[in-house]
């Protein structure tokens, strides 16, 4: 007679049989490894296609998303491909084929952003696709495949699972503060790309070879690399600066060889003339010229400039009111440098840079410092929005000395909701608001730049008008009076720090003046 107590069910042992398991060490880099590099992907992804559709929330919206599906995907197909196939067959596989498709990347993100250079979502989409999906999904089949090696006993299944899933999690964590701190900061986003292409294939090399003691895989993909990284490398690239914050390049103006055009991402932020710093080219920094002439005339003038870019008009205030002072916060380093470098800016004692926020510099400064206040820091498709609420204004009617003038530069398009929300905004701290803009532009018919001044004092628009008459080359800026400038604002709330949504009110523009 048998004793069934002596015996024991397969099942009730908690161990099964299928390919060996990695040492944990092993494991532990393939999804620490996996997990980052698709944060890595994520973060680049946004510097990526920042040349061709610009950084608004909508773009980073779609890379978030389109990363998540991508994880989405590679975590459900992973799981169910390691149901099937021996995980040892594929691990290496995926890293040497997601590293090739990470050094195809930038090319084809490159190329394809130049056909369809816009900022519909569309555009947004298929390039938030092409800068990450593809390699996303196949880093994230790995932890499923390390996960199905691992569990060899079921009664460790809820002990292994969730250690390798806070590994992943933390090699994300690193690498997006790794990505976000050091890299962008130090790194052309192609260096980081091929670099993160390479550790990915020679990652792939050694685990095919350790898991499956075959070389034929890792050679094909390692020709195919090296073809990529070549196309990654010769690739023409959009910057003349890639810094921390944008994609900067330097052109020539067409109709004036003398004059050099600042373009970050995708729009132009500033004409420098290199032979004669003082004359003015764009209308909006006319404008400003001219209000700004309304203070002293021909006397001191102390500025302070929330945004630098070319650095024209605190050159330009820098030299015709010589026994002034200007003091610039710019919070891109890189453009500061291409300034220097490029557009001839000089520093001196009475023109100071600060790589600082425009923000906490203007909340440092003391009360009635500055005859005027200029913000100039409008981004490619959207401001910051920090430097829209009734909070910074406050912040600035506090720095100006009586009579002084708050001068705000903004760019929207019809229905311009977020060009109106901000005239009420300064209409909410300040007793007089007036709008410089072409008529077109005012009536909303059509959009483009438009330069807010605001002050305690009524402004003299007959006298500003005439000032703008004078640097304005098209003589069709106009100035609208405080009452027409309340129209314009209409019912539209003013923003706060609480309640800002920049992004949702401004209509995305596709052309400058």
């Amino acid at each position: 007679m048998v004793d069934l107590r002596k015996q024991r069910a397969p099942e009730q042992t908690g161990r099964r049989e299928g390919p060996a398991s990695l040492p944990i060490w092993a494991a532990a880099v393939l999804v620490f490894a996996s997990a980052g590099a698709v944060l890595v992907l994520e973060i680049m992804a946004v510097r990526l296609v920042a040349p061709y559709i610009g950084i608004s929330l909508q773009v980073n919206s779609a890379i978030i998303g389109t990363a998540l599906t991508a994880i989405a995907i590679g975590a459900w197909a992973g799981g169910r491909i390691a149901d099937r196939v021996n995980p040892r067959r594929l691990i290496g596989v995926l890293l040497l084929v997601s590293g090739v498709f990470t050094l195809l990347e930038l090319p084809l993100v490159r190329w394809i952003g130049q056909i369809i250079n816009g900022t519909s979502a569309v555009p947004v989409l298929i390039l938030a696709a092409l800068s990450v999906v593809v390699p996303a999904t196949l880093l994230s089949t790995i932890s499923p495949l390390v996960v199905k090696l691992q569990l060899h006993d079921l009664r460790r299944t809820g002990r292994e699972v969730g250690r390798l899933s806070a590994l992943g999690t933390v090699g994300g964590i690193i690498a997006t503060f790794v990505t976000g701190f050091v890299l962008v900061a130090s790194l052309p986003s192609t260096t980081v790309m091929v670099g993160l292409g390479i550790v990915l294939i020679l990652l792939g090399v050694i685990a095919d070879f350790v898991l499956r003691r075959k070389t034929g895989i890792a050679a094909a993909m390692t020709v195919l690399a090296v073809g990529a990284a070549f196309l990654t490398v010769a690739g023409p690239g959009p910057c003349d600066k890639e810094t921390t914050y944008n994609c900067a390049r330097i052109t020539a103006f067409p109709e004036d060889p003398s004059v050099r055009v600042l373009k970050v991402s995708n729009s132009e932020i500033g004409y420098t003339d290199m032979d004669e710093p003082t004359r003015l080219h764009m209308g909006y920094v006319q404008a400003i010229a001219a209000a700004t002439d309304l203070l002293n005339p021909g006397g001191r003038l102390d500025g302070l400039h929330i945004g630098g870019g070319a650095m024209t008009l605190a050159t330009y205030l820098e030299q015709t009111r010589p026994e002034g002072t200007q003091t610039v916060y710019e919070i891109d380093p890189g453009l500061v440098e291409l300034a220097r470098e490029k557009l001839a800016f000089r520093e001196s004692d009475r023109l100071r840079v600060h790589v600082k926020d425009g923000r906490l510099g203007l909340q440092e400064q003391r009360s009635g410092g500055y005859d005027v206040v200029i913000e100039d820091a409008f981004g490619a498709f959207a401001p910051p929005w920090h430097l829209t609420t009734t909070e910074i204004v406050q912040e600035a009617r506090r720095t100006l000395r009586p009579g002084g003038i708050y001068a705000v530069n903004l760019i929207d398009f019809p229905p311009a909701r977020f060009a109106r929300a901000e005239v009420a905004t300064l209409r909410a701290v300040f007793p007089h608001v007036v709008l410089v803009s072409y008529d077109a532009i005012v009536n909303g018919s059509e959009g483009g730049n438009m330069v807010l001044l605001a002050s305690d004092r009524p402004i003299p628009v007959d006298r500003l008008q005439q000032n703008v008459s004078r640097l304005d080359q098209t003589k069709l800026l106009k100035v609208a009076d405080e009452k027409r400038t309340a129209r314009f604002a209409g019912d539209e709330r003013p923003l706060t720090d609480d309640h800002a949504p920049v992004d949702q009110l401004i209509t995305v523009p596709f052309r400058y003046w």
